[in-house]
């Protein structure tokens, strides 16, 4: 939770999404663990949720609603958010919030499998979908330009989709494969959660150091598992260790899930151990994770329009257009410096606790029945 905001602190400064400069890439790289632990822990949340409900019936019918609800938000709440503008008839964006809420929907039908083959079936879309990298040029293309290419960009390729003629533009940032495979292993996974806690912890680090292994055994040979290869020279002429970590992640890649998901599994028996002042602030944030992505983009988005108002006496129109995420900022010195980037999510984390707090306090003891959902 903490991590993301970086990613989006970054992307009101105007600072690109990696580069040769260490501070750049990896102020990038670092947020790369976000998106696959959401949906990693997603599926693992709604495993849990379906044994305290003790009912599939009602968990399929809780991933429905829910997976709607975060649809519905994506698509007008935090699409508000990002821009500050009103203007459906020309962008509509589809980011994690909308692949999470339609994994949830796909994955209140995939629930009613055996956990063993939900978990198979994660990991296959996992590892074997890159074969598409595969496809010839000519073969991508066609599936690209047939009548059903907008549901090949919702599903694997991504990119902007013209819904109608002069209508508004979906940007399909977040495709839903790999990701229904990254969620089914999760909802796998809580088989494993839900064991005695040394064998859990035996089990965690099994899983993660394979796939720690496994992915810098995929990326030395660099053959199959991710489509950018990083013996092949690239134009900003990385330092050789960048290029080695700079895996796809849109779609994600076999090989940028192992890197993600590998270390964020390992160190969860680490994280369940968090004491203390600072492990309960992060505890805060997790126990509300959707409340605090709701407020979190308007709260850096505002920040941002203040600081514009700072440095440059007015508040920059760039902050008001769409898909700000590729859209760069205007080349007239915008940009930020790393050090005012890090400043502001420093302020944003700290502005984000107490609400997060109240209203993880309140969920726990007078919880509206909307609540459930956010």
């Amino acid at each position: 939770m903490v991590l993301m905001a970086i990613d989006h602190v970054r992307v009101y400064a105007g600072v690109p999404p990696g580069g040769p400069k260490p501070g750049v890439f990896f102020t990038r790289w670092i947020t790369n663990f976000v998106a696959p632990a959401f949906a990693f822990l997603s599926g693992t949340s709604a495993y849990l949720l379906g044994r305290k409900l003790g009912n599939r019936r009602a968990l399929s019918r809780y991933l429905v609603t829910r997976g709607l609800i975060l649809v519905l938000l994506e698509l007008t709440v935090i699409r508000i958010a990002w821009t500050f503008n009103f203007d459906f008839g020309h962008y509509l964006l589809a980011g994690v919030i909308w692949m999470l809420g339609w994994c949830m929907v796909l994955l209140a039908a995939i629930i009613w499998l055996p956990v063993a083959a939900i978990g198979a079936f994660g990991v296959a879309v996992i590892v074997l979908h890159n074969l598409m990298d595969f496809l010839s040029p000519t073969a991508g293309t066609a599936l690209q330009q047939s009548s059903l290419s907008w549901l090949w960009q919702i599903l694997y390729f991504g990119g902007p989709i013209q819904l109608r003629q002069n209508g508004p533009t979906l940007m399909v940032l977040y495709s839903i494969v790999p990701w229904i495979g990254v969620m089914a292993a999760g909802y796998a996974f809580g088989a494993v959660i839900t064991l005695e806690p040394q064998r859990r912890d035996r089990i965690c680090v099994t899983i993660g150091v394979s796939a720690i292994v496994l992915f810098l055994l995929l990326r030395t040979i660099d053959i199959y598992g991710d489509p950018r290869h990083w013996h092949v020279t690239e134009p900003t002429q990385m330092p050789t260790l960048f290029r080695f970590i700079n895996t796809t992640k849109y779609p994600a890649s076999l090989q940028f899930l192992l890197m993600t998901l590998g270390p964020t599994i390992l160190l969860l028996p680490l994280a369940e151990r968090a004491r203390g002042k600072i492990g309960e602030i992060f505890s805060t944030f997790g126990r509300v994770p959707m409340f605090y992505y709701l407020i979190h983009i308007p709260t850096i988005h505002f920040a941002a329009v203040i600081v514009s108002l700072l440095r440059e006496g007015r508040a920059d129109p760039w902050l008001f257009t769409n898909h700000p995420m590729m859209n760069p900022p205007p080349p007239d010195g915008y940009t930020w410096k790393l050090s005012l980037l890090y400043a502001v999510f420093i302020v944003v984390i700290a502005a984000l606790y107490l609400p997060c707090r109240w209203y993880a306090r309140r969920k726990a003891t007078s919880p509206a029945p909307w609540m459930r959902y956010i």
